[in-house]
């Protein structure tokens, strides 16, 4: 890997929000320009997220800037990505009930995308929506799961309201929040529950032929 050297030379006006910079994005993950607008307008201009960058990458980190959605997100540097020892960043391991729960808000986020200025999700229509797409979460694992993803900036709500009307506020980096093998693991038991609809319309086309056969 070669030798470390770090030359630094943050402005004195901006060594608050340096810190403060590198402090959120080791603790959350991300940081969102709608909740957090000082610390993402710092993140950024160019030389201040080169700076952020610089120092990350003394241990194993970077950040990544989306500006068209507004949000900076902790990864892991690509040179370590491979190195032993070296935990991942950003990758939580998610139950499967608290993926399939990820799934339905990150659909609820697109389908609110663009018709209101916050982009909200009341508390009762997400409990009808999980009914829907029958995802069998109790009280309990909701309130885990919704917690878990407060904390990493996916979402944000007041934990003390816990009536129907409660708004939970979606962000964007929901789209963020996948781990590439969990995603797959639950898309195909998705498909698998849903039958084949390949396989139903070969088996169709088959009937109809030895239909037309007799």
């Amino acid at each position: 890997m070669g030798e470390i050297r770090l030359n630094l030379c943050v402005k004195e006006e901006n060594t608050i929000w340096f810190k403060r910079c590198i402090r959120k994005l080791l603790n959350s993950t991300f940081i969102v320009g709608d909740k957090d607008e000082k610390l993402y307008a710092f993140l950024s201009r160019e030389s201040n997220r080169q700076d952020v960058s610089d120092y990350l990458r003394m241990i194993g980190f970077d950040v990544f800037v989306d500006t068209s959605a507004r949000i900076a997100m902790l990864k892991a540097n690509e040179a370590d990505e491979e190195v032993p020892g070296l935990k991942r960043a950003n990758v939580v391991t998610f139950t499967l009930e608290q993926y399939h729960l990820l799934l339905v808000l990150w659909e609820a986020y697109l389908e609110n995308l663009g018709y209101q200025e916050k982009n909200v999700v009341t508390r009762g229509d997400l409990i009808d929506r999980l009914k829907a797409y029958e995802v069998d979460v109790d009280k309990s694992g909701l309130s885990a799961a919704m917690k878990l993803f407060k904390k990493y900036d996916l979402i944000d709500y007041d934990v003390k309201d816990e009536s129907e009307e409660a708004l939970i506020t979606l962000y964007p980096s929901l789209q963020f929040g996948w781990d590439i093998g969990q995603f797959q693991t639950v898309a195909d038991e998705y498909l698998k529950d849903s039958g084949n609809p390949d396989k139903a319309d070969a088996d169709d086309m088959e009937n109809v032929e030895e239909e037309d056969e007799a």
